[in-house]
């Protein structure tokens, strides 16, 4: 029955709805490929600044960290719509037209109220923002996971009410924004340790995509400074708290934050997710897990960990910021070869680890299938995956396509882009009609961190990336999108591209 479950998991993400394809978790599916198979509309002809370009821009009160997510056919303001739900660090979420046939939001929901505010950005202690992290608010950051059977989205959001932080999961009708039944939910967290450990409020930041497994929202913790990473499970229906891991239970740090992207699920319902700096001790019978790759089983309430992957110099990596956790974990579809379940994580070495999923390997860089060492600038980013190829854009490099032979990577990448892209690079996003007219999509986001420059969206050949279809700049000022937000990755549905800036969300389409 597992089984049974998560393939059905993995079908509702995947396959068109209504003719179209819905997108309603991060990264488009389970395994955080990034790939949409059912895009009949754009193709590698018709995506240039001639045929090309922004068709409509929604304003919004605040930055937009989270995807953007996709429904199509929604029964929403009195009509059916296909819709795209934006979730922005102000606290709030909205449903648009995803079509451009309306000028405002279908519905706007908003957790704040008398009493009730956003988070400050700064660290306590540190009164000054750090544009590099967040900044100005804390409100959502991760990207919302939608069960279109139940229409219901669910957000993690953070507030601080009458002085009192708090993090917070709620449940709203993707038809109407109103909150279901018995939400929301204040989200808490102990391990039982001596003295005990409990989730600090303040102090986590939660970045990571919801996850949607098996009737469980799980919401994946970022520890700030000293406090602790966790995963943490609630019940889709009753909102009842199921499951709770928390990475150094016995330690500090542990940060699951993995540059927005969500724990990703294999086809058993086993958890995938990295963490960064920290407490690391599980080699000599401990139970914290810093600097790693973990593999965790659900039973019942409990999550378990199956497995792990750790480098051998992970105390060195710690002890310079060098997490694991930079960048999100992505499972591949069965390889040919001596290892048929892989997966993909790159992080801020500038490594990128080829794994095992059978067996991750426990300590040692030696048993990674590949450990390849390219961009000496990092990665902050996750892969995308397509027809056998692995996307990746670094810091200081330009987007690379990696061609699998036999389940293995090559040495260096099979064809690279010319654009370099400053930090934090990107994480692509994949359209194609099964293997035809494949384009990878990619937000250059430096304008963050450069005096709140524009976005710029890029459009490469997936067959080869040295050729780039479209750049948001090539029209002049016609295209240009909003004010970049680091981490920004594309939503692309139905003929569309859908980006979140500081102000706005941009939509693209055929003109």
């Amino acid at each position: 029955m597992k089984h049974f479950l998560q393939t059905a998991f993995v079908l509702v993400l995947a396959m068109p709805a209504a003719a179209q394809v819905s997108v309603v978790t991060w990264h488009n599916d389970a395994a955080r490929t990034g790939q949409n198979l059912a895009e009949t509309i754009l193709t590698t002809t018709n995506v240039n600044s001639t045929t090309f370009g922004k068709k409509c821009s929604y304003a919004v009160d605040g930055q937009v960290y989270a995807q953007p997510l996709y429904v199509p056919g929604v029964s929403i303001a009195g009509g059916t719509h296909n819709v795209i739900y934006v979730a922005t660090e102000h606290d709030s979420v909205y449903a648009f037209d995803a079509d451009c046939s309306t000028t405002s939001a279908l519905w706007h929901k908003s957790f704040l109220g008398t009493g009730i505010t956003t988070m400050p950005c700064n660290k306590k202690g540190q009164p000054q923002c750090d544009m590099t992290i967040l900044a100005p608010e804390r409100g959502v950051t991760s990207t919302p996971v939608i069960d279109v059977t139940a229409n219901k989205i669910f957000v993690h959001a953070q507030t601080v009410e009458s002085g009192v932080y708090r993090q917070k999961l709620h449940a709203l009708d993707i038809r109407t924004g109103a909150e279901i039944s018995g939400s929301p939910v204040t989200v808490t967290a102990t391990a039982p340790t001596n003295p005990a450990t409990t989730l600090n409020s303040q102090e986590v930041l939660q970045r990571s995509g919801l996850l949607l497994l098996n009737g469980v929202v799980y919401i994946a913790m970022a520890s700030n400074d000293s406090t602790n990473g966790w995963l943490i499970g609630y019940n889709e229906t009753t909102l009842a708290q199921q499951g709770v891991f928390c990475v150094t239970p016995n330690g500090a740090e542990g940060a699951i934050w993995m540059g927005g992207a969500g724990p990703a699920v294999d086809a058993t319902g086993d958890i995938y997710f990295s963490t960064g700096n920290g407490t690391f001790d599980a080699n000599t019978g401990g139970s914290d897990y810093s600097m790693s790759e973990l593999k965790v089983a659900v039973a019942g309430s409990s999550l378990n960990v199956l497995d792990y992957f750790t480098p051998s110099n992970e105390a060195h990596l710690s002890s310079r910021d060098l997490d694991l956790s930079s960048g999100g974990v992505i499972l591949l579809p069965d390889q040919p070869g001596s290892f048929p379940h892989e997966a993909v994580q790159a992080f801020k070495t500038g490594e990128i680890l080829l794994l095992n999923r059978d067996n991750l390997g426990k300590v040692g860089s030696a048993n990674a299938i590949q450990d390849i060492n390219f961009n000496k600038s990092g990665y902050w980013s996750t892969a995308a995956y397509w027809n056998g190829n692995v996307y990746l854009i670094g810091v200081s490099g330009p987007i690379t396509q990696w061609t699998l032979n036999n389940g293995l990577l090559p040495t260096a990448p099979t064809h690279s882009g010319s654009t370099s892209y400053s930090y934090p690079g990107a994480t692509p996003s994949i359209s194609a009609n099964n293997t035809s007219d494949a384009i990878v999509w990619a937000i250059e986001t430096a304008g963050q961190v450069q005096g709140g420059a524009a976005a710029v969206l890029h459009a490469y050949n997936a067959n080869n990336v040295a050729t780039e279809l479209y750049n948001s700049n090539q029209a002049g000022t016609r295209d240009v999108p909003g004010a970049a937000v680091k981490f920004s990755v594309p939503t692309v549905a139905n003929g569309k591209v859908y980006i979140g800036t500081q102000t706005d969300v941009d939509v693209y389409g055929l003109l």
